[in-house]
């Protein structure tokens, strides 16, 4: 569209010769919605193009049009003066644009040297990944960003806030000529701020084209050369950063002037609601102390990671307290969990929006009444009307803006999500309420709306701690503010004292005055950091050994052999070892294809109807032609398993039918096949050339065959899943399946062509069947499906998927195999298996429960 704001002329189909990327005229439609209208703009190099606008206003649907996420429905993106087609993000990567998205599309089951390269690993030959290369190359990249990590790390351990930083040396990795940040200081502290603006600069003076997206004012006109103002999909203006105020900005982004951001209102604080005294967590924060009263903003100052949300987490019963006192109302208290401080009054609006406060794929109405749905209960069931007489007031306050309540949340802008998440803790009427960067990623007016909001609790005599990395939030809300620095207290200020500069002065112990004392103490803490980690590096080595699955799936067969052995030594005999490992072998080969699916977070529960179908495919080709190849007969049966793993895949992914649903039917149209081709005929080892026999139960060098066939097929898989770029594109699906489509992973094809290879291998393995057990009939393999699956779950192959690896598959199909002979061997009832398969099951996924568990409260200690 043309505006008078803009500066500039729109209404050209052309974009500007010296444009390294823009829109011209671009239009996006969700349905009857319509995102984008006629918007266009260039992205020059060796400038920031800053992109503002509501939540809603359409930023993010320019980012995804640049990135190749979507494509518009009228008009262009342009690379280089001129409009592209078939856009995609490879081939946006391919053009050079990179992108940081809002909600990083990283994969924490990877290291953080692969969230950095997937998508655009270096290779080596034949196709290979060049591990030393991408080591080096992101130890360079960590260090221009400023990030103090180990390049092997899993991505999982690290904060949030680190967690960006990886995101963005991973645009900085493709050498981009077109480089677009949307929102990428929202998790970031002061200091790493300052880091990325520094990148920022050093890639202006490389003329770098940029566009940055983001809600913090102060951030962009720092950074800003020209602006770009959104309203309701359409742009308003395009103005030089230098010719456009604040107050006009924010005109433009809503059609009105905003009479202030931060409400002016007069306190009157009442009794003391909360008081802490000395309150500590080991590795987190110490010696902490302060009170609240009613009708009081007390604001807890800080860098991120200073202990403030570590302090949040304690009040509310999150975690536990190593010292200190607690008291609400003159009362001592202890909150052993969340309902405890729930039931106390206490009311806690995580940072974590997404991971933490939300159900995403949840309706509005769920979310906001949560914490509060036993109260719109009835005999058991829930009462809308009542539900929404719970939460309907809050959201009305809040203005938020819906369609229906029934409409999932993850549709609604970032605002509009977080005023739901305060709605619904609104709905518990607490007495003291914690807001966690309770403003994080919202627009202009939704702060104002949030501010007002909180301003009119305390008025109503609300006690309130509000944590925020916005110094003016901080310094406008708050009657008191308490500042952090590294798990301190290094400051208390009350309204009437307090500006941003003495906030920043404590938070960084800037113009401290006693430098000397400061640089022995930081000294000292440094010694003893150094000193724990060399202690922690001697026994590293053992602690990682001993937390490998591997090393307990070992150590799980040894607990059963030992005492069977006693009972009967039968089970360390040659004859049995070689019996279990026979069996082992054909478990193996389709365990490891059952982990191709479940890693790309999907399940073949079709598996054993499969192998059964297959078998007897085979089984019936080499009976009728008995003088044919044994290929033959193995080619019969590959095919067949490749149909069947087509048919599932192409129904999950072209028919997005979730995968549990597709092969509990296709497990029994499969044997239902199976059934009708036999027609209760069996055919036998009599019926069958004795070479087809043969080929499992030869011996090479004393090994029988099918051991080492097994022993192939999963070096084979091994090696492609660890060293080949496909194989980690697998891992990346399944560990967000979002984000590796924002980085052009062919997640569609990936996904079938799994499903297809995990039906070759189960149709291979079923031709191995017919071979080893030589008597095959509908029957084969008949309830096998929950063998395979316990043994890749047993083998660490996570079911939420991206975790997994070959070695712990065939040792959890073996420690399976080893329990069902020792209790066979001890005449335990056959009947037990089952029952005793299920239990070991829960154990595995329990003791990853457990793992996930201290492995997250270890990336908070941090």
């Amino acid at each position: 569209m043309k505006n008078s704001l803009a500066g500039e002329d729109f209404g050209a189909a052309i974009a500007s010769p010296a444009a390294a990327a823009g829109l011209v005229n671009a239009s996006k439609r969700f349905g009857g919605t319509i995102a984008l209208a006629d918007a266009s703009f260039d992205l020059l190099p060796g400038e920031v193009l800053a992109l503002l606008g509501e939540n809603g206003a359409g930023k993010s649907t320019c980012v995804k049009l640049l990135a190749g996420v979507y494509r518009p429905d009228e008009g262009a993106v342009t690379i280089d003066g001129r409009p592209v087609e078939h856009w995609s993000p490879l081939e946006a990567q391919r053009r050079g644009i990179a992108v940081m998205h809002q909600h990083p599309g990283l994969f924490g089951d990877l290291t953080v040297f692969e969230n950095i390269f997937v998508g655009h690993m270096p290779r080596q030959s034949l196709g290979r990944i060049d591990y030393e290369r991408m080591r080096e190359e992101a130890r360079s990249l960590l260090d221009v960003v400023g990030l103090k990590c180990a390049p092997e790390d899993a991505l999982k351990e690290l904060r949030t806030s680190e967690q960006q930083l990886v995101e963005i040396a991973r645009a900085l990795s493709v050498n981009a000529k077109v480089l677009i940040m949307d929102e990428p200081t929202a998790a970031l502290s002061q200091r790493e701020v300052e880091r990325l603006f520094a990148v920022v600069a050093d890639l202006k003076a490389r003329q770098v084209a940029m566009m940055f997206v983001g809600h913090r004012m102060e951030e962009i006109y720092r950074i800003a050369d020209r602006i770009a103002v959104l309203r309701d999909g359409h742009l308003i203006g395009v103005k030089r950063a230098a010719e456009l105020d604040r107050d006009q900005a924010v005109q433009m982004m809503i059609g009105r002037p905003l009479k202030a951001i931060y409400p002016q209102w007069e306190s009157r604080p009442g009794q003391e609601v909360l008081c802490v005294s000395g309150l500590s967590r080991e590795g987190a924060f110490e010696d902490v102390s302060f009170n609240v009263r009613a009708g009081e903003i007390l604001g807890l100052g800080g860098l991120v990671g200073s202990g403030r949300t570590e302090i949040a987490r304690v009040l509310f019963g999150i975690d536990q307290p190593t010292a200190g006192r607690i008291e609400m109302a003159g009362k001592t208290v202890s909150f052993a969990d969340p309902p405890a401080a729930m039931a106390a009054g206490i009311a806690y609006v995580s940072e974590d929006r997404l991971g933490q406060s939300l159900v995403m794929d949840f309706p509005i109405l769920d979310n906001a009444s949560l914490p509060v749905i036993e109260k719109a209960t009835m005999a058991g069931l829930v009462m809308r009307r009542q539900e929404l007489a719970l939460v309907e007031p809050h959201l009305t306050r809040l203005k938020l803006k819906f369609r229906s309540f029934d409409q999932p949340v993850k549709t609604l802008s970032g605002g509009n999500q977080q005023k739901v998440v305060l709605s619904k803790w609104l709905a518990t009427r607490p007495r003291l309420l914690i807001l966690d960067e309770p403003t994080q990623g919202i627009d202009v007016e939704s702060k104002s709306e949030v501010h007002a909001m909180i301003a009119e609790l305390a008025q109503q005599g609300l006690a309130i701690i509000l944590i925020s990395s916005e110094l003016p939030e901080l310094v406008s809300m708050c009657d008191r503010i308490v500042v952090l620095r590294e798990g301190r207290m290094a400051g208390a200020f009350s309204r009437g004292e307090v500006d941003q500069e003495k906030v920043i002065r404590a938070a960084t112990d800037a113009g401290g005055a006693d430098k000397d004392a400061v640089a022995q103490a930081r000294a000292a803490q440094t010694q003893r950091e150094e000193a724990a980690k060399a202690g922690e590096a001697s026994g590293s080595w053992l602690k990682s050994l001993l937390r490998r699955r591997e090393v307990g799936l070992v150590g799980a067969m040894v607990a059963v052999v030992l005492p069977v052995m006693f009972l009967n030594p039968r089970m360390i005999s040659p004859e049995n070892l070689t019996a279990i490992a026979m069996d082992a072998a054909l478990l193996m080969i389709v365990a490891v294809a059952q982990m191709l699916v479940l890693l790309t977070r999907n399940i073949d529960l079709s598996v054993a109807s499969v192998i059964g179908l297959s078998a007897y495919g085979a089984a019936s080709f080499m009976h009728a032609h008995p003088d044919s190849s044994v290929l033959l007969g193995i080619a019969t049966s590959c095919a067949i398993g490749l149909a069947c793993g087509a048919l599932n895949g192409a129904v999950v992914t072209l028919g997005r039918v979730p995968a549990i649903v597709v092969t509990l039917g296709t497990l029994s149209v499969f044997r239902g096949l199976n059934s009708l081709w036999a027609g209760g005929r069996q055919i036998s080892a009599d019926q069958v050339p004795q070479s087809w026999l043969d080929m499992t139960s030869a011996r090479i060098a004393g090994i029988p065959a099918v051991i080492l066939i097994a022993l192939a097929c999963l070096v084979v898989i091994g090696l492609i899943l660890k060293h080949w770029p496909l194989g980690r594109e697998l891992y990346a699906i399944g560990s967000n399946p979002d984000g590796a489509a924002l980085i052009g992973i062919r997640r569609t094809a990936l996904v079938l062509g799994a499903f297809m290879l995990a039906g070759l291998l189960a149709g291979f393995d079923g031709a191995l069947w017919a071979s080893r057990y030589a008597t095959i009939d509908a029957r084969v393999a008949l309830g096998f499906e929950l063998t395979v699956i316990a043994s890749v779950v047993v083998g660490g192959v996570a079911i939420r998927g991206g975790a997994g690896t070959v070695l712990g598959v065939a040792l959890g199909a073996l420690t399976l195999l080893v329990i069902q002979n020792g209790l066979t061997l001890v005449r335990v009832d056959p009947l037990w298996l089952q029952g005793v398969y299920g239990l070991v099951i829960l154990l595995a996924i329990g003791v990853d429960t457990v793992i996930g568990r201290r492995t997250h409260q270890g990336r908070r200690a941090r």
